[in-house]
């Protein structure tokens, strides 16, 4: 008898050069439980037994040793626990500015992640599964201390609680051979083997762009270009989960908080010369930044944005200024960083410094490895995220506490005046200073004039957000963009690149909207049926009263050029090259193994009825005359007379 075991398994993925992940056999691993809750524990198991065995561990030091056959399957427990990262200490460190390496994974107090593990980077040969349900936990540890827990030199003499675990990957070796595979198919029986990874990019502009033919369409060498990006997207070990909330979570809501003030305090563009600000949201930056790699392809092949867009595409030219926020572990000490000098760093670093007493900086490694003397900066923070693209990193990493204030989070607060609803070192009022600073030095960047109002970003837009996208998507702001509630989930959109397959990302879907509400323009007075054709769209809005705003926002494609130029050099290592293997399906579930006496003696009692039968068959077959009488006549029955 089987008992099912609810969660989620690491999978396969593979670059131009390795496979990484996790995988089954084809038919399912099997092994007996041994719950691991020690160092000691631990050690027992790999030194004493040499058994399948499936592991339940707190993953502090999971793999530091070699496992040729093992299951392995954790709970989600936090309990002293001080960090754990699944990704490298030096993350994309084959993708970044510099050929030469400037990141050692073997100095940990001067590489950018000292908390990795690099279990991202690794290939077992075994599955991990990860059991969210305490209960389903409190049932594998049940059944383990009932049957397994006692006299461990007998084990083999008596029936053990076992698992089985279901995750066979289909890809192997790498991108290039996998790819290979896929495309060899035939009619009879197609398969693929792996795909690409791919999703959106999403970005609006601060002020609407001009309308042109699709015919029409060609670069403006005067329009100017102002861009803030940050990274949409987040990793992890587990498919499905990864909440991203200290890694990419919190600049992500800085720059739409940004982009919401922004479109407060400056609705209309002053002055014909005065640059536009192009807000984007890149996808797959945690695979050697896919989303911003293919912007600028998109960019130098005259493809951004699309034709169906109906604006004039845009070229690194246009771009004046590049602001990309990066990672914001430590919001109070931010650093400025930018590959060369150039006056409008020097600008925005002084203003930066005006509007707050501390501010920082991060990379832009996609604009930077084009050109070295592109005109970015990068504001991010030391790094002290301990749980960085892990399952960890989620709410309680960045103390968010839900404020469920109830306020319009589309109100701009007063800067001047105490929050009644959050302490002065929540996370939702750091979201809200950085991005009022930002915004404000973008202001006097654009219009040339100093910010002087009390109005800045609002702290309950910040509180709403983070929930939607931490715990819950039935929430206020989301109940704000779409039509029908009914389709909100109770669960946050993943925000994990994935595959075409899987169809458009919530979390993209989700963004678009908050775009058109928050920097789309408000048209008063516009009726629902005169707001169905974009770029006018109808949004439910605060309160679900229903308005129309004229909306600057849409995505674009998120997916390596590799996969686009047909004689890509896989060797080269100037494109992203990250695929994600197919799979069947992804199952757990206990039983109760028989001992091996017990197997030997099912085994002969089967064979001993299978020659009893056999004999039994034999001997009736022989003396059928006997036991079922004489044969049956072969005299003709002679038709009846008619009456």
């Amino acid at each position: 008898m089987f008992s099912n075991i609810a969660g989620t398994s690491c999978f396969r993925r593979l670059n131009a050069t390795h496979a990484t992940g996790c995988s089954s056999t084809f038919r399912g691993s099997q092994g007996v439980i041994h719950v691991v809750k020690t160092q000691e524990d631990f050690h027992f198991l790999l030194i004493t037994l040499h058994l399948h065995r499936m592991l339940q561990y707190p993953p502090t030091a999971l793999y530091e040793g070699k496992y040729d056959d093992a299951q392995v399957v954790l709970t989600g427990s936090l309990n002293n626990l001080q960090s754990f990262s699944h990704e490298s200490r030096c993350p994309n460190q084959y993708g970044g500015l510099l050929r030469e390496q400037t990141c050692s994974v073997n100095d940990q107090e001067n590489s950018w992640n000292p908390f990795g593990t690099g279990l991202l980077q690794e290939d077992f040969p075994f599955p991990v599964f990860l059991v969210s349900s305490e209960k389903d936990a409190a049932k594998i540890t049940d059944c383990f201390e009932k049957f397994n827990n006692f006299d461990m030199n007998s084990q083999n003499l008596r029936s053990l609680c076992s698992i089985e675990i279901n995750a066979f990957m289909s890809a192997a070796v790498n991108s290039q051979v996998c790819i290979r595979r896929s495309n060899m198919q035939n009619n009879l029986s197609p398969t693929t083997f792996c795909d690409p990874l791919q999703g959106r990019n999403v970005f609006a502009t601060l002020f609407p762009r001009k309308i042109v033919e699709p015919a029409a369409r060609q670069v403006d060498p005067t329009e100017e270009i102002i861009i803030l990006s940050a990274r949409m997207d987040t990793a992890s070990m587990f498919d499905g989960v990864g909440p991203g909330a200290m890694g990419s979570l919190v600049p992500y809501s800085v720059l739409m908080l940004t982009a919401q003030l922004m479109a407060r305090i400056l609705p209309q563009r002053r002055d014909p010369s005065h640059p536009n600000v192009l807000f984007v949201l890149f996808n797959g930056e945690a695979f050697d930044y896919i989303g911003s790699q293919r912007f600028i392809y998109d960019l130098q092949h005259g493809e951004f944005p699309y034709k169906s867009h109906q604006t004039n595409p845009l070229s690194m030219d246009n771009i004046k200024f590049l602001v990309d926020l990066g990672v914001l572990d430590t919001m109070r000490l931010l650093n400025i960083s930018h590959a060369t000098d150039f006056p409008r760093a020097g600008e925005f670093g002084q203003l930066m410094s005006k509007y707050s007493s501390k501010f920082g900086m991060n990379v832009t490694t996609s604009f930077l490895k084009e050109n070295f003397s592109f005109p970015a900066v990068i504001l991010n923070s030391p790094p002290t995220n301990r749980f960085y693209h892990s399952i960890f990193d989620d709410d309680d990493n960045i103390n968010f506490v839900y404020g469920n204030t109830s306020k319009n989070f589309l109100t701009l607060e007063d800067l001047t005046a105490p929050s009644a609803d959050f302490t002065a070192d929540s996370i939702q009022m750091s979201i809200r200073n950085i991005s009022s600073i930002i915004a404000f030095s973008l202001y006097e960047m654009i219009t040339g004039e100093e910010y002087r109002e009390a109005l800045g970003g609002s702290a309950v837009f910040a509180d709403e957000f983070l929930y939607c996208f931490l715990t819950s998507s039935q929430c206020p702001l989301m109940s704000a963009i779409v039509q029908d509630n009914s389709t909100l989930p109770p669960y946050p959109p993943p925000r994990y690149i994935s595959v075409h397959r899987t169809g458009n990302q919530r979390s993209v879907i989700y963004t678009h909207g908050i775009f058109g509400l928050t920097v789309g323009q408000k048209l008063e007075g516009v009726a629902r049926e005169n707001c169905t054709v974009p770029p006018r769209i109808w949004y439910p809005g605060f309160g679900l009263h229903g308005e129309c705003h004229l909306t600057t926002q849409n995505v674009s494609l998120a997916v390596s050029p590799a996969f686009k130029e047909p004689d890509y050099n896989w060797t080269s290592g100037r494109y992203s090259t990250w695929t994600e293997s197919t799979w069947s399906a992804i199952s757990a579930r206990i039983f109760l193994r028989p001992s091996t006496h017990h197997e030997a003696l099912t085994l002969a009692i089967g064979l001993t009825v299978m020659v009893l039968s056999f004999v039994a068959v034999f001997i009736i077959n022989t003396k059928s005359d006997v036991l079922f009488g004489n044969s049956p006549s072969s005299e003709v029955i002679s038709i009846p007379a008619r009456c």
